[in-house]
């Protein structure tokens, strides 16, 4: 899992029929690693910009989707009500 900040949405072309229908959204990277990565996840929770989210990817990403066959990397999967102080 990944922990991930929604900073904006992506509107799904119909160059992949399996794409259709799906919320993409363009969420960045908030761990403590150092590690500053934007990248675009499949959003089947109902997450909106500005929200801390888990984001889980490869299989698992296409399991949340149920389709096991979609060109799906990341997808969103929980939504962080709190994130305590470190």
């Amino acid at each position: 899992m990944i922990l991930s900040e929604v900073i904006g949405n992506v509107w799904a072309t119909k160059k992949e029929d399996s794409l259709s229908g799906l919320k993409l959204m363009i969420v960045k990277r908030i761990e403590n690693s150092g590690i500053s990565e934007t990248f675009i996840a499949v959003d089947v929770v109902g997450a909106g910009i500005g929200e801390k989210v888990l984001v889980t990817t490869g299989s698992s990403a296409r399991k949340a989707l149920k389709n096991q066959d979609s060109p799906v990397d990341a997808a969103i999967v929980g939504i962080i009500d709190e994130l305590p102080e470190v």
